[in-house]
């Protein structure tokens, strides 16, 4: 396994975040700038990304690759929510930062920082599997994240929650994966083109919302140096160890391993912005858990993957 190929991934993704904290002193980005920003990347740019990545797959899986995906997906999701229900009363905290933690430990970074991982480490052949295991990450994180961010069931509203673009787009993209449909190439193209902007617009609002917090609090807090071990190390030793009586495809378990051992995901601290989550404790997260996956990944990589 390529341990210079992670580190360069994660160095860009860092420097994409030192970017947006740039910008946010310079007085580029801040406030009412994020918020736009952030409109912009769940409303377009998100969910064109997702239907370019079907739309621009060199050859869509058949149905039995499909249905192994799927199985260590819900094998995935079923650790995560199993491990969110739990551990947030351990690690303590006030009811928002419970539900960050909730969050952190349910999703992790599977696109942004998941995708060129996978690739790095398992070769072009591991990008569709990649691709594929985004689609469920897009459905549930788009639908109950923001359910989790802002303190259960009373905030949820099914036709808000499940009939937002990036929501919508996902299901479109699962669609078109299970019957195999295609839209014209240039349509594709056009849609990769703008679904690119997400990735590095997302990583500078999470620059720009890291100028509020002290970098000295989140090195000196155990509550996040224990949720960074537990997503960073925990969970994909418990994804391996849970997907070995399965008997899957030797790359479906290597990605889903790799996909689970992604820092936080990047998408929470615009959610929090949008519904009114704890942006500066999802922010810290995000930062930690990223920095620590550019040496646990690697190690993960070498001592999990078959």
């Amino acid at each position: 396994m390529d341990f210079f190929a992670s580190l360069s991934n994660m160095s860009v993704v860092l420097a994409g975040i030192a970017a947006g904290y740039l910008a946010n002193k310079l007085g580029i980005l801040g406030g009412e700038t994020d918020r736009k920003l952030t409109k912009l990347i769940l409303t377009i740019t998100m969910p064109a990304m997702t239907l370019g990545a079907v739309a621009t797959s060199e050859e869509l899986p058949d149905l039995a690759t499909l249905a192994g995906i799927l199985e260590a997906a819900a094998a995935f999701y079923i650790i995560g929510f199993a491990l969110a229900a739990l551990l947030p009363r351990l690690l303590g905290g006030t009811a928002e930062q419970k539900s960050v933690w909730r969050f952190a430990l349910c999703f992790s970074n599977v696109g942004f920082i998941g995708i060129p991982v996978c690739t790095a480490f398992l070769g072009e052949g591991a990008m569709l599997y990649a691709v594929i295991l985004t689609l469920p990450f897009n459905l549930i994180s788009y639908s109950m994240g923001p359910v989790i961010l802002t303190g259960g069931m009373k905030n949820f509203d099914a036709r808000k929650m499940f009939l937002t673009p990036t929501v919508v787009s996902s299901f479109l993209a699962l669609v078109m994966t299970l019957l195999r449909l295609r839209p014209p190439r240039v349509v594709g193209e056009c849609l990769e083109f703008v679904g690119d902007m997400t990735v590095p617009m997302s990583l500078l609002i999470i620059g720009s919302l890291l100028t509020a917090t002290s970098f000295r609090q989140v090195l000196s807090s155990p509550r996040l140096w224990s949720l960074a071990a537990v997503r960073l190390v925990a969970m994909p030793m418990l994804l391996g160890l849970a997907l070995r009586p399965l008997h899957l495809e030797a790359m479906a378990v290597n990605v889903t391993v790799l996909q689970m051992a992604m820092p936080v995901a990047a998408n929470g601290s615009m959610l929090a912005m949008e519904y009114g989550g704890d942006v500066e404790s999802m922010a810290q997260a995000t930062f930690l858990t990223t920095v620590c996956a550019m040496v646990t990944v690697p190690l993960i990589a070498t001592v999990l993957l078959v």
